[in-house]
């Protein structure tokens, strides 16, 4: 078996398929993560450059562990400055990158689409660690990931995204691998942080988080991205807390007990409350170990692809 794709650049491109045999090589890392010595040599040929033109701790982290998990060689670019325009000086980065002979490219960018722009430019395999707003292919294959092993199956379940949806890539990437895996997706949170596009996507809006809450199995809580807010698309972050926080009041008056997750990283307190994040009812830590696994799938399964494609 092995990927439809040569690159990751959105859950838009790949196939159910493609999931379920990322989900079941991320099984086999996951045993391999909990054995005494959790380095395998699969892909001791392979360099790959990790790109960062957007700050990031954690994805950056999770994917440099899997990578060295896995024994490939290693190169970290960070650019935090935003003034690496799109365009000619991004394929010069990672031309030069290139030249010293890298074969897999871990990028994330601001821009929208940069991963496909590159994919069409160089030879190397790309990975897209999230552009802009609108895709983050692995934490959306993380998180679905996770409902599958606390829920034994995403076919038919009912998931809740709440929160600012408008400018969340790990929203949007969600709702394509919940929908390829068969689940139902609400969306919730304020009017102004949905995009005008939302109904095309099938998915309905509901304005109530307890209504939602009663409706989930899953319910997926996404922070505010105040980075990305060049104007204010709700009165107070108190006000905010008021109507779409999740805190232990709520979680425990639902008639059902519901499962919960987050991206990260929290704001704890505004969309949803420590005991709530610490509570059994929350799968964020397992998020957090199933973010390897899961990275150390893609990145083996498109370096099978590499070389395949060589011999």
């Amino acid at each position: 078996m092995e990927l439809s794709v040569n690159h990751l650049l959105g859950i838009k491109y790949i196939t159910e398929a493609d999931i379920q045999l990322i989900f079941e090589t991320a099984d086999h890392f996951k045993e391999v993560i909990n054995r005494p010595i959790k380095k395998v040599p699969s892909l001791r040929d392979i360099t790959i450059a990790n790109l960062f033109f957007e700050n990031s701790t954690r994805t950056k982290l999770s994917f440099e562990l899997a990578e060295k998990r896995l024994s490939a060689d290693v190169i970290n670019f960070a650019s935090s400055s935003s003034s690496v325009s799109k365009g000619e000086t991004l394929i010069d980065t990672v031309n030069n990158i290139l030249s010293m002979k890298v074969d897999m490219v871990v990028m994330r960018h601001p821009n929208p689409g940069a991963g496909v722009f590159l994919s069409k430019h160089v030879k190397a395999s790309i990975v897209n660690a999230g552009d802009g707003a609108h895709e983050h292919p692995t934490q959306a294959l993380l998180d679905t990931y996770s409902i599958r092993e606390k829920l034994g199956d995403v076919a038919g379940k009912k998931v809740v995204i709440i929160g600012d949806i408008l400018h969340s890539r790990v929203a949007l990437s969600n709702i394509f691998a919940l929908q390829k895996l068969g689940a139902l997706v609400k969306v919730c949170g304020p009017k102004t942080l949905m995009p005008k596009f939302i109904d095309k996507l099938g998915v309905s809006f509901e304005p109530k988080l307890r209504k939602a809450l009663e409706w989930c199995d899953v319910a997926n809580m996404l922070r505010v991205q105040n980075e990305r807010m060049d104007i204010s698309y709700f009165p107070t972050t108190r006000e905010y807390t008021q109507q779409f926080g999740l805190n232990k009041a709520l979680l425990d008056s639902l008639s059902k007990e519901i499962v919960v997750m987050h991206p990260g990283p929290i704001n704890r307190g505004v969309e949803i409350t420590s005991d709530v994040a610490d509570s059994k009812q929350s799968i964020i830590l397992e998020q957090v170990q199933n973010g390897v696994a899961i990275r150390m799938a893609v990145i083996y399964l498109l370096a099978s692809k590499i070389k395949h494609n060589e011999d």
